[in-house]
């Protein structure tokens, strides 16, 4: 298979997705313009409606971004000052910043190296008297092992009467699965992003809520919208986080394509894996892994980089215009924001040496057989200087 004429590999392109559902989004468009009903319109409805059937949730309630969705679970569940939550250090930043927004205090657990997930063991080790609740993410698009952690809080709540409510913050991981159960089904309520890279993504910011529970869905509708019910009337102090229907009516039409866009993304992941085990590389690239009884929908291919050589490697698949990211560069522990919280680089050992080795390799969907032979070419010619 020819290479010679790729002159760059981009970390994500979306002009190749608009190339074939264009049309579709800018009829869909229209149709917002034509009803003026931007804000909580119709099609805001519509997505709700579909998402929840998708997550096979009882509900799902849009907002303003992934970020918002973390807010707003954490408001309508009443966790505030003097509360503790669990959060991983290897993830975005808005899983954490979330929590300090309420008046609690995040406490910050270290990872599984295989999954990059938060490590149960590591979760129990931080459980106090003030713990009221943990963020789970599913990094990269895998369910991190949610069994273990519903029989933690299960646990908990037997010996003490206590309850520790669990959030997945499923931003990254829309479509994936544990044990044949869809993320957004294991904890009280679970975050969704709509940001453009997302597998699901829209032309902008947006965000959901999906959960099981009718009260917590109740209250994130009732909090979205500045806590009013009626109009002008305010039963609580919320925020204004509401899904405009432009977004809405894109995802609409982006949502069918959704599985078949996740089949890609593994094929992809696939042909990763055969490529580097073809190039004899495993010696200074560990790339992904799939878990035991997961769907891993793959929202990012990350590899670990062994030797300390990086950022020297992206730097020169750089020159080669072949894009690349770093998630994480730093665990959110040793951000400066949260030094008040007096942790140490070393406290977090796994995700510490994640943040010096991982790189993000592009992995979207129209992305092409010839695109990653050329890539992995690269990475093995750097090697072999």
């Amino acid at each position: 298979m020819s290479t010679e004429r790729i002159e760059a590999v981009p970390m994500l392109d979306l002009k190749r997705q608009f190339s074939v559902i264009g049309a579709r989004m800018n009829e869909s468009l229209l149709r917002v313009n034509e009803s003026g009903q931007f804000i909580l319109g119709p099609e805001v409805k519509k997505l709700e409606e579909n998402v929840a059937k998708y997550s096979r949730t009882n509900f799902a309630v849009g907002c303003a971004s992934g970020s918002d969705a973390l807010l707003l679970s954490l408001m309508a569940l009443n966790v505030g000052k003097g509360d503790e939550v669990i959060v991983p250090s290897f993830t975005f930043f808005a899983t954490a910043s979330c929590v300090p927004r309420v008046g609690a205090t995040p406490i910050f657990a270290d990872i599984d190296p295989v999954s990059f997930n938060l490590d149960p063991q590591k979760v129990a080790e931080k459980i106090t008297e003030k713990t009221k609740a943990i963020i789970v993410v599913h990094l990269f698009g895998q369910a991190a092992d949610m069994t273990e952690f519903q029989a933690l809080v299960n646990d908990v709540e037997a010996k003490t009467g206590r309850k520790i409510y669990v959030i997945e913050d499923s931003c990254q991981a829309i479509g994936a699965e544990l044990d044949g159960v869809s993320v957004g089904n294991w904890g009280d309520a679970s975050c969704l992003s709509f940001y453009p890279t997302k597998n699901l993504g829209g032309a902008g910011d947006g965000g959901m809520v999906v959960c099981n529970d009718q009260t917590v869905a109740d209250r994130v509708r009732l909090l979205r919208g500045h806590g009013m019910a009626p109009r002008y009337y305010h039963k609580e102090i919320g925020i204004n986080s509401r899904l405009d229907s432009y977004q809405a009516a894109i995802l609409n039409v982006k949502l069918p394509y959704l599985d078949q866009w996740t089949e890609m993304r593994g094929q992809n992941a696939a042909r990763y894996e055969k490529l580097f085990a073809e190039a004899g590389l495993s010696d200074v690239v560990v790339t992904p892994k799939t878990t035991e009884n997961r769907r891993h929908v793959w929202n990012q291919y990350v590899i670990r980089v062994l030797g300390g050589k990086r950022d020297e490697l992206r730097a020169y698949l750089a020159e080669f215009k072949i894009g690349t990211d770093i998630y994480y560069p730093l665990g959110l522990h040793q951000q400066e924001c949260f030094a008040y919280l007096g942790y140490k680089p070393e406290d977090l050992p796994e995700t510490l040496k994640a943040a010096n080795e991982v790189l993000a390799l592009p992995i979207y969907p129209e992305l092409t057989a010839e695109e990653q032979i050329f890539l992995v070419e690269k990475v093995k010619t750097f090697f072999e200087q």
